[in-house]
């Protein structure tokens, strides 16, 4: 089995999204492959201004029940054009090819967005918090080089686009596929529950099909 998940880094909904996505890689481990892609939103997706964001950031926070607010500082009007790839992503995805495969460089960068307020849509700012998680084993100018990259950007180009083949536009998405051809797609879920429902029935199904090919092998031919 196969989950992916499909993220904006910066994104609020993302980042309450991350314990579900925690847990789910904690209760299938060796049981289904996990990896998420970037999913980089259109320029009409972002805030207008920091006073609209912050009614959003109310209402994700008292919807999730918690106990803090998410940081709106990192906002910056204007920064964000039709086209652009905002330094986050970049930077995120860069790392990928610096050793960093994990979900812990992408993590650190929203946080550094989402609750301390740092403007992480500039290049330097997204470099300096990915270095910060890397231990030491990141360096600057080679992870702000590949960010600038056009590989990267490719990369990225290609994951939003195979999310928008899946008829969505909601992020987080996470798209589960098994050996036999099942596929389930959620958009805008953060809950594990039914994430967990589908997991489990497609599990079911898989081992149901193995257990039939022991039993009478291969399908007669035609």
């Amino acid at each position: 089995m196969k989950i992916t998940y499909y993220l904006e880094v910066i994104s609020s909904w993302c980042y309450w999204a991350e314990p579900m996505w925690a847990e789910l890689k904690q209760r299938y481990a060796g049981r289904a492959e996990f990896g998420w892609r970037i999913a980089q939103m259109n320029a009409s997706d972002y805030p207008a201004s920091r006073e609209q964001y912050d009614w959003f950031l109310r209402r994700s926070g008292t919807i999730m029940r918690s106990p803090f607010m998410l940081n709106s500082a990192w906002f910056e009007a204007g920064v964000v054009k039709e086209g652009t790839i905002v330094a986050s992503n970049l930077v995120a995805e860069a790392a990928r090819d610096l050793g960093f495969e994990g979900d812990e460089i992408r993590l650190a960068i929203a946080h550094a967005g989402e609750r301390e307020g740092r403007k992480i849509l500039r290049m330097e700012v997204a470099v300096e918090a990915a270095v910060a998680a890397g231990g030491g084993k990141l360096d600057a100018k080679k992870l702000r080089a590949r960010a600038g990259s056009p590989e990267i950007r490719a990369r990225i180009e290609a994951s939003t686009k195979e999310f928008f083949a899946h008829q969505i536009t909601q992020r987080p998405a996470f798209v589960i596929e098994d050996s036999i051809g099942d596929k389930a797609v959620f958009s805008g879920l953060v809950k594990i529950e039914p994430l967990a429902a589908a997991i489990d029935a497609m599990l079911a199904d898989t081992a149901a099909y193995a257990a039939h090919a022991a039993h009478f092998g291969k399908p007669p031919a035609q």
